[in-house]
């Protein structure tokens, strides 16, 4: 695939401020118009971002997978999700399956004020984002 010059910039940008901060970038992908990779640091975290050549704004996104038998226990948590989201500014998708129910947590960042600074605040929101959830759900970090 060949991506714009100003979507190279964007993938060269953000790679480099994850690095600044601490993360590693790995498993880039490219298809179209779209690049996706994932991130990790050396706490442990992991999660994924996504650039696409018609949006203006870098998305970061972390995905918990449940059971179908938890679907009942996902729908009692489903008021408490949606405030911790929205306290920490996120976003989220709910998918269900016949195997699983998959909710997948989103945070955008505004190309035209990226900085290391913007990404670094928007990072620490999205990781107290996720802990807080993963506290919701019970899930022990291992």
């Amino acid at each position: 695939m060949k991506f714009s010059r100003i979507m190279k910039e964007r993938i060269k940008r953000v790679k480099i401020l994850f690095k600044e901060l601490g993360y590693r970038v790995y498993d880039g992908d490219q298809s179209e118009d779209t690049y996706s990779a994932g991130i990790d640091d050396k706490q442990g975290f992991q999660s994924g971002f996504f650039i696409d050549n018609d949006s203006r704004f870098l998305e970061l996104a972390f995905t918990f997978s449940f059971s179908i038998k938890l679907g009942a226990f996902i729908q009692q948590k489903l008021e408490d999700l949606l405030k911790i989201c929205y306290e920490y500014g996120c976003y989220l998708n709910i998918f269900k399956n016949r195997d699983e129910i998959a909710v997948s947590v989103f945070s955008k960042l505004y190309f035209a004020g990226l900085n290391y600074y913007a990404l670094r605040n928007t990072l620490e929101d999205f990781r107290l984002c996720i802990e807080a959830l993963k506290e919701l759900f019970d899930i022990k970090s291992t």
